[in-house]
């Protein structure tokens, strides 16, 4: 962009200085773009559930699948934002495995109100809770808590899955704290609804009847324990029909309020119900008309370098993301691995910490110019986004996170400047915030930089993650430096040597290893990412958790406690 014309840009409004076009352009474009086919392609299959025959069993009996029920209980021509499709990636392969977890978690609107929907997939093992299912659950669970959403349960499930019981029954997040969730969302006032659409057996037959309405469709069983057991436990000879079908519980136990001949009558009673609920005060977060940004979001495919040897300018991700491109920049020549900002997104205003990739240059106090590495964070950029930060909470200004960070820097000069206290200064007012958080991993995140920049334990609303994410302790080149040093100091006070060949594949068996561990799709299976989104649904991912965060109106009192000055 030329001096004269950036001259004339509005104060917030981002320049950009894309070089569209260039062979190193197209060489990002092409990566990226093979990343996200493969991640919506992985997708396409992990939908298909059990796969065709489980889906055609399904059918026969005269039951809808789970994404089926799904898409007649939203609203026509609306979005399902699913999470957590990638649970369980990966995982139990020796029991064949258990696409997205065996139940689908997402947000959807019905008669125009935001619910949190998890349905159970009867065509994956008959809907039975495998380890990650239980936290699979128990994640959506906690997204309706922390923003107030009503939720509806679809049940279709066997229970838990026997040959893993000692993962998913006893502990603090196992299959048990889904009950407890159920009181404690109760108790808040997050209205619950359950239909149960075939199996609801053993303990999991408490979550139906500890929400506020229970329906019931014919052919189906709510029972704490099946025939079979029932007869080996007490000698007792009952169908499953007159033990706990939809007919007996309407008329005898009086557990459940409505008995429906169908899954389509269930589903319309579904909705005749929501149609009725009122609406709740929505949070103090200001938003305006949203406004389309200036720069199409297909740039971001070129923008991107995953490169570690390259760099690019945060600001045009963020150009691409934000309403209108504007973005008030907060000290905007100090601190400058880390970019801090005012924006709208989707129309809500959102404080924006975002680590910048681009070389810059910081004079010290003493007059001496130095250049600090894109994607570190020093003493000075952790100052200003501890104070900016701060500055949101005090504003109620909801956060986004932006990842690409290598972590803090290191050395002697770092820890003169007091590195540790910066650091420790930034991630206590992560920490203590009390808006909604939203992260969203674009490229690295590395160490203490993850923490700083609100990774999951830092408790955002949402984590969402770009294919390009990757994430550990450390990268995987300086992981196998670092233990193959140590593991050849093992050895040589042993009295052993490696031969260059042993370094060799000691050093690439641990790469590998950690590549692996990086890829967000690991992390997703494991629910430490809750969406792998397209780099063009960025905008529409935040404004989504944005939207959701807006349901609940209690916000804390902000307090940093003991801080670092």
């Amino acid at each position: 962009m030329s001096d004269k014309k950036k001259s004339e840009t509005p104060l917030n409004v981002l320049p950009t200085r894309l070089q569209a076009g260039t062979a190193h352009f197209e060489k990002n474009v092409r990566e990226l773009a093979r990343m996200v086919a493969d991640v919506r392609n992985e997708e396409l299959k992990l939908s298909e559930g059990g796969g065709a025959k489980a889906i055609e069993a399904q059918h026969a009996k005269k039951r809808l699948t789970a994404r089926e029920r799904i898409a007649k209980l939203i609203d026509a021509s609306t979005e399902f934002f699913e999470l957590s499709i990638h649970a369980a990636h990966g995982m139990y392969e020796e029991w064949g495995g258990a696409p997205a977890a065996g139940v689908i978690t997402g947000i959807g609107r019905i008669e125009d109100r935001l619910f949190m929907i998890i349905a159970n997939d009867a065509t994956v093992k008959a809907g039975a809770f495998f380890p990650i299912t239980a936290k699979k659950v128990l994640r959506a669970q906690n997204i309706a808590i922390e923003n107030h959403l009503p939720t509806i349960y679809l049940v279709d499930s066997a229970g838990v899955f026997l040959p893993l019981q000692e993962d998913v029954f006893p502990d603090q997040d196992d299959f048990g704290r889904v009950f407890r969730n159920n009181a404690v969302m109760s108790a808040m006032g997050i209205p619950q609804i359950t239909a149960i659409m075939g199996m609801c057996v053993a303990g999991g037959a408490y979550l139906p009847v500890m929400c506020d309405h229970v329906l019931m469709t014919e052919g189906s069983g709510l029972f704490l324990a099946g025939p079979a057991l029932v007869q080996a436990a007490i000698g007792q000879q009952v169908s499953a029909e007159e033990l706990g079908g939809a007919k007996m519980h309407a008329a005898i136990s009086g557990t459940i309020d409505f008995r429906e001949p169908t899954d389509d009558a269930c589903l319309t009673r579904l909705r005749s119900i929501v149609e009725k609920m009122g609406y709740r005060t929505p949070a103090p977060f200001h938003r305006a008309e949203p406004e389309a940004p200036l720069y199409p979001a297909e740039d971001l495919y070129g923008i991107y370098d995953g490169d570690p040897t390259k760099t690019y300018d945060m600001r045009e991700i963020i150009a691409r993301i934000v309403d209108g491109s504007k973005f008030d920049e907060y000290k905007a020549e100090y601190g400058g691995t880390v970019l801090c900002g005012y924006a709208r997104i989707g129309g809500y205003s959102v404080g924006i910490v975002a680590n910048q990739k681009t070389h810059v240059q910081q004079t010290d106090h003493e007059g001496n110019k130095r250049v600090e590495f894109g994607g570190v964070i020093y003493t000075e950029s952790a100052e200003k986004a501890a104070r900016f930060i701060m500055d949101c909470n005090q504003n109620l200004i909801p956060l986004v996170f932006l990842h690409d960070v290598n972590g803090f820097m290191v050395g002697r000069d770092a820890e003169w400047s007091g590195i540790i206290r910066a650091g420790a200064k930034m991630v206590s007012a992560v920490a203590n915030s009390v808006v909604p958080k939203i992260s969203v991993i674009i490229g690295g995140s590395f160490g203490a930089g993850h923490y700083a920049m609100c990774g999951k334990a830092y408790d955002p609303r949402f984590v969402f993650a770009w294919p390009s994410a990757r994430y550990s302790v450390m990268s995987g080149e300086a992981a196998a430096g670092t233990l193959v040093e140590i593991k050849i100091k093992q050895l040589e006070r042993a009295g052993k040597r490696l031969t260059d060949e042993d370094k060799k594949q000691l050093f690439d068996s641990i790469r590998d290893t950690y590549t692996r561990q990086m890829d967000p799709r690991y992390g997703a299976a494991r629910l430490w990412v809750d969406k792998i989104i397209d780099p063009l649904d960025t905008r529409e991912a935040i404004t989504w958790a944005l939207r959701v965060a807006r349901h609940n109106p209690d916000v804390a009192k902000f307090n940093v406690g003991v801080i670092q000055t």
